[in-house]
């Protein structure tokens, strides 16, 4: 065994701002926050039969009661689009950003044994199922690429399929889309610790919220006097850049864009910091 500096000390205090985040720290559990990306993956499907095939299945499933329900039945417009390519795009970012939501939401309550056992920095929590399901987003998102390739070269939709530039910066939007989950998910965690009505409320958010988004409509429906209302729904912008870069149709608009990057920033930081806030004494509350 390796000998142990004897001068060597970890001093762990309360923190007493709201403002700090350990950034020191949280670099150097880095390896916690690994063990419980895989600790959530693993879990989720364990002990069932299709196990990540559910990943597939379920955004395939949902594009098809979408397809015949909204596109087929409803008659709404998927621009000129093949729905099941319209629905699908839109899902990608959106199952990622309803999953991260949903689990950080409840990553509190869901870890409080932990809590009292060992002491880590509580943001990584969070931070381990933001990571995790970037797991089931590539899944998906190379679903999603099959679907689109077969449509692109083996169908005459392909004449309506014009990939662009700004699917290389699709990144970047998915980064936004961890950050708004992030966000919004350390505001309902901090706020469900002492008021548990919270996580009963989200059963009904996140449903609504995906109504307020254009997963099933495209945002040319939407009048123009409201749409910039629908611009303070980040999650709308994201939507709307999937589709436009990978069809090179649909709405577009870059002072939305910026709206939806301000509004994540603003959800992000808020988010952070009510949770510093609660840090402190949530352990007294679970």
């Amino acid at each position: 065994m390796s000998q142990i500096d004897p001068d060597y000390e970890v001093i762990i205090q309360p923190n007493r701002s709201w403002f700090y985040v350990d950034w020191k720290g949280l670099l150097h559990y880095s390896d916690l926050l690994f063990l419980l990306v895989r600790r959530d993956f693993v879990a989720r499907y364990k002990q069932t039969i299709l196990g990540p095939l559910w990943f597939i299945i379920q955004p395939i499933f949902t594009t098809v009661v979408f397809t015949i329900v909204f596109a087929k039945v409803a008659k709404i417009s998927t621009d000129e689009l093949p729905p099941m390519l319209f629905y699908l795009c839109a899902l990608v970012p959106w199952g990622y950003f309803s999953g991260s939501l949903e689990a950080t939401s409840k990553s509190l309550l869901a870890n409080a044994g932990l809590f009292n056992k060992v002491y880590f920095p509580r943001l990584i929590i969070p931070l381990s199922i933001v990571v995790s399901n970037l797991i089931a987003l590539a899944i998906q998102l190379a679903t999603f690429l099959g679907f689109y390739f077969y449509y692109k070269f083996l169908t005459p939709a392909g004449s309506t399929i014009n990939p662009n530039l700004l699917i290389f910066v699709l990144p970047l939007f998915l980064l936004q889309t961890a950050a708004v989950a992030l966000g919004f998910g350390l505001w309902v965690s901090a706020l469900t610790v002492k008021y548990r009505d919270f996580q009963n409320l989200m059963a009904f958010i996140i449903p609504l919220w995906m109504y307020a988004t254009p997963i099933i409509y495209p945002t040319s429906t939407v009048p123009e006097k409201w749409r910039v209302f629908l611009a303070l729904n980040p999650m709308a912008g994201i939507v709307d850049s999937f589709r436009y870069a990978f069809f090179g149709s649909g709405y577009i608009n870059v002072s939305h864009i910026l709206i939806s990057v301000a509004g994540t920033v603003l959800v992000l930081v808020s988010g952070m910091l009510i949770f510093n806030k609660v840090e402190r004494t949530f352990v007294d509350w679970i």
